[in-house]
């Protein structure tokens, strides 16, 4: 029998070895997991997310990029970066806000409830650095996403960022 790779429990609610460390955005296993979720924008929109991005706004304490590993395989990535794009209803100005960015879990890792523990972690370590509300931009071509971020707890807001005035798009905060 041929090994096919990684072999994950079988029960999503538990994914076994499951952990989060923080990584460049230079790092090999982020480009690897970027270039594949590029990959499914350009499936569901016809282009890859042109959202212009700056890899030292993932550097502390502007922000922070993250890889989940399941059994010593990276599969997943999120980040969070701090913003003043978006508006939060019933926050003043000047809120500290971060936005998620290129969260993503592996097609083999889904199902795993670990898009929603990368979700968490996201919220926890902005949190911590004085974030009091994290804003997202997401699509509708993504139907999953944008029931993750709705049973999260995120609530639609005016469109924000690169794609604030596409049709496609669809925004969301959500105050910790």
């Amino acid at each position: 029998m041929t090994d096919v790779g990684p072999r994950w429990p079988e029960d999503p609610a538990d994914p076994g070895d499951w952990r989060i460390t923080r990584a460049g955005y230079g790092d090999p296993d982020v480009t690897a997991l970027v270039e594949q979720v590029q990959a499914v924008y350009v499936e569901r929109y016809g282009g890859p997310d042109e959202t212009p991005l700056d890899p030292m706004m993932f550097v502390p304490p502007h922000g922070s990029f993250f890889l989940g590993h399941l059994a010593g395989t990276p599969v997943a990535t999120g980040a969070w970066r701090r913003t003043t794009a978006a508006v939060v209803p019933g926050l003043p100005a000047g809120t500290p806000l971060a936005e998620v960015k290129r969260m993503f879990v592996a097609p083999a890792a889904q199902r795993r409830g670990l898009a929603r523990r990368m979700l968490a972690h996201l919220e926890h370590s902005a949190a911590g650095t004085g974030v009091r509300a994290m804003v997202l931009e997401t699509g509708i071509a993504q139907p999953e996403a944008i029931a993750l971020y709705t049973s999260s707890g995120y609530e639609p807001i005016a469109g924000f960022g690169h794609y604030r005035d596409s049709p496609l798009s669809r925004c969301f905060a959500k105050v910790l």
